[in-house]
């Protein structure tokens, strides 16, 4: 994260709209004072911080389970496992 971080890699246009899918938030959300960027939200309706996020994102389960989620190419498949999750969470969206 530290190379995205200082700029010295970037993240491409197409791997930053496959991470806003996974998280389910707008490409914009990822830049700082972007207008109009709502943050993400939990199960139970309240923002998420970006340190949430960061620490989903630094360990490995959530990283295991990133890398896994994206190489399901099946589009239905991937929502119905984002349902089951938000179910199990007992998410109501």
């Amino acid at each position: 994260m530290q190379k995205y971080e200082r700029g010295a890699n970037r993240i491409g246009a197409s791997r930053l709209q496959q991470i806003s899918h996974i998280l389910q938030v707008p490409v914009e959300f990822f830049f700082e004072g972007a207008p109009s960027a709502p943050a993400p939200h939990g199960s139970n309706g309240s923002a998420l911080s970006m340190v949430e996020i960061d620490d989903f994102v630094s360990n490995s389960g959530g990283l295991r389970l990133i890398r896994g989620f994206m190489r399901i190419d099946n589009a239905d498949l991937r929502r119905r496992i984002v349902m089951l999750v938000q179910e199990i969470a007992g998410d109501d969206d």
